[in-house]
């Protein structure tokens, strides 16, 4: 079989509802999860299967929600590398760092992932037109797929948000609306596009599909470690998409006996300016107050409030994992450091994350003998206009002119 899909059934709820026809979400107002026949492919779906495949997302196939090959919609989205930085590593006497780089995937995030996934199951199931809220990147994504796959997408993002996404979606043919506010603003305006068009929702936990492409970088990251797991896993939190994925994308495995059955601590890193999910998680809250005021550098992790907060604080609970949050100031620095210490231009959710790092090795919650992955969401070059650490070179008589400002 193409896909292993079986059904959709509630993450909170015990309804199920059949997957051939369009769902956004449950009847009971939570997510839907795409669930598979496991209990078939176990034995059928084997690890030497997948390593004589091309090396991109589609070649976890049967694990995936596209049932024809044909209804796919893919730009090669690759399977993105893990990257050591030495020179950090070292300083952290943290030997087995690693950075799983989400640039090099069309459109230069993560959001490919979700996109591509998301746009195939939409082109399956006759949808002809896409709508979402976004802080930048995952507009981007899904303006170029809906645009390659010949869906129209209605795409609105804060005023606040970065140039260049929004000049994507722009250039992708999307239609752009710009709201005053935060992502939350923008998800109330699709909202009532959606209601008044019917357009399909591809909101973060608001149809099952986007997910499933996220939970990609689990896959990846246990087959890049010989089918086992790191001790942590540590990501940038905004929606937590990505957080959900990796660990379905665990859990999956260990049911087809792949893996074994220990899961790496996840640690969720937001900002200090928008950090509902580290609030929840240090009070002891199973779901998350709106977080007023939200205010960060790293656009994609300013979201007030998660919608599948409760289920992000189950799985930091389950895996013993912890929330964290650094400061707009220490997301600039571990943005020029290991650039400027290991040639990384990383994103500044990527940045978030390796701040992270350092201070959960500082709290001892890392240990040194720790197998670690942080994850970088997407390209620094998207974010250029944030680098106060280099003077512009125009400015200057000749590059020998050009001072760094910081450290």
């Amino acid at each position: 079989m193409f896909s292993g899909l079986s059904h959709l059934a509630c993450s909170k709820c015990a309804k199920t509802y059949e997957a051939r026809t369009r769902r956004q979400m449950c009847d009971c107002g939570a997510p839907l999860f795409a669930r598979y026949h496991l209990d078939e492919l176990r034995g059928k779906f084997k690890k030497t299967t997948i390593s004589q495949r091309p090396q991109n997302l589609w070649r976890y196939h049967e694990l995936l929600p596209v049932t024809n090959e044909r209804a796919i919609i893919s730009m090669s989205e690759v399977m993105t590398p893990l990257i050591a930085l030495p020179k950090t590593a070292q300083a952290l006497d943290l030997p087995n760092l690693w950075v799983k780089d989400e640039s090099v995937l069309p459109t230069g995030t993560f959001k490919a992932r979700g996109a591509s996934v998301g746009i195939s199951r939409a082109h399956e199931l006759g949808i002809t037109e896409i709508a979402l809220p976004t802080n930048g990147n995952a507009g981007a994504a899904w303006a170029a797929y809906a645009a390659r796959s010949g869906l129209k997408s209605v795409i609105a993002l804060p005023k606040t948000a970065p140039r260049i996404p929004y000049l994507e979606c722009c250039y992708a043919g999307a239609k752009v609306e710009v709201v005053e506010g935060t992502i939350a603003q923008a998800g109330i305006l699709i909202a009532e596009y959606v209601k008044r068009t019917n357009a399909y929702e591809v909101s973060t936990f608001k149809e099952p599909y986007r997910l499933e492409g996220k939970k990609t970088i689990g896959f990846e990251i246990a087959e890049q470690f010989n089918w086992s797991v790191p001790d942590v896993i540590v990501y940038p939190t905004g929606g937590g998409a990505g957080v959900v994925g990796i660990y379905k994308a665990f859990i999956e495995l260990q049911a087809l006996g792949f893996i074994e059955q220990r899961l790496p601590r996840m640690a969720i890193i937001q900002a200090t300016g928008c950090a509902p999910l580290v609030r929840a998680f240090e009070q002891g809250q199973r779901e998350s107050r709106y977080f007023e005021d939200a205010q960060t550098i790293a656009y994609g992790m300013r979201v007030p409030k998660a919608l599948a907060d409760e289920i992000i604080l189950e799985i930091i609970r389950e895996t013993r994992g912890i929330a964290c949050a650094v400061t707009d100031e220490e997301i600039r620095d571990e943005r020029a450091r290991i650039l400027q210490v290991d040639g990384f231009h990383a994103c500044p959710e990527g940045a978030a994350a390796l701040a992270g790092v350092r201070k959960l090795r500082e709290l001892n919650f890392i240990k040194d003998s720790d197998r670690v992955v942080s994850i970088n969401t997407g390209s620094g070059l998207k974010y250029m206009e944030q680098v106060e650490w280099a003077q512009r070179i125009g400015e200057k008589e000749s590059l020998t002119d050009c001072q760094a400002v910081r450290p």
